[in-house]
């Protein structure tokens, strides 16, 4: 049997699930989880390796307007996220099938690669809250196959990758076959830190904080890390920081194990805090950051 290697699309609404179901098919933490919308800010691939075949996902930032520099970026991110792909899953949470996922589905009609639409999260639903959902979903005809999963439970994921297998052409391995995302681990240590900021700050600071690695520092059994986390007040700034430090020190502490696990070495993360007023406007600003457009 000949090896296929291709790229597959995963497009959808903030806060659907797509970067829980990259995570769980390839085992690993490539993209950043957070009960809140708008959490995948970049194009991030997430590569799994299988004898037979490697499939590489692009998981794109939620489908939303624009309001800043960054949500612009975010937009471009998640519409150049369909282009060049062999395949093209649309994830949809089964709580909250509406218009937007109809209007999504309907853009790809005429796109030359098969269509997937995929129904996450039906651990939090039921057959007779689905049905109405699927018959109506079953009338787009150009869509190649539906299928229902959970990625919280793995349910499914099997039968969805040896679908998407087919789609796949002949090919040697676009990426090296012992690797599991295309970010370095700066980013990733970035995007863990950036986590759990966003886990243990809640609604307090929605979308206004970002992370920059300061300082990298790999021994033979160590990592050092500094870190900024950019916010843009002052009122903020004391939020993240909380009182004597508390809660900075939480997301340290709770980031430091995370990224121990993922560079299976002792960690240090020490924690900053930087007001950048208007941080989201600023090109210059998030191109520092690692938002910069002309990477997508």
């Amino acid at each position: 049997m000949a090896f296929k290697s291709g790229f597959v699309s995963i497009l959808g609404k903030p806060n659907v699930g797509k970067s829980s179901l990259v995570n769980a098919i390839i085992g690993e933490k490539v993209s950043i989880t957070s009960p809140k919308p708008q959490t995948t800010r970049n194009k991030i691939l997430g590569i799994h390796n299988t004898p037979n075949y490697q499939m590489v996902f692009v998981d794109t930032p939620g489908v939303q307007n624009t309001k800043t520099a960054l949500g612009e970026y975010m937009s471009k991110a998640s519409t150049s996220g369909g282009e060049g792909s062999d395949a093209i899953v649309i994830l949809l949470d089964a709580t909250s099938v509406n218009d937007t996922d109809y209007n999504l589905i309907k853009k790809y009609q005429n796109a030359k690669v098969p269509v997937y639409v995929v129904v996450n999260k039906i651990d939090l639903s039921s057959f007779e809250k689905l049905y109405p959902v699927l018959d109506k979903l079953n009338k787009f005809d150009f869509v190649k196959k539906f299928f229902t999963i959970s990625a919280l439970k793995k349910q499914n994921l099997d039968i969805l990758l040896e679908d998407l297998e087919n789609c796949l052409p002949e090919g040697e391995p676009l990426y090296p076959t012992d690797t599991y995302t295309d970010r370095p681990i700066k980013f990733i240590a970035a995007e863990i830190i950036r986590e759990k900021a966003l886990l243990y700050l809640q609604q307090e600071i929605p979308h206004g904080i970002a992370v920059e690695i300061t300082k990298f520092d790999e021994a033979e059994d160590s990592t050092k890390i500094e870190a900024d986390i950019i916010c843009e007040s002052e009122r903020h700034k004391k939020i993240i920081i909380g009182a004597g430090g508390s809660m900075l020190k939480k997301i340290g502490m709770s980031a430091r194990v995370e990224i121990s696990n993922a560079l299976d070495s002792n960690t240090s993360v020490k924690l900053f805090v930087k007001v950048k007023p208007n941080w989201r406007d600023s090109k210059y600003l998030l191109s520092d950051l690692g938002y910069n457009d002309k990477d997508l």
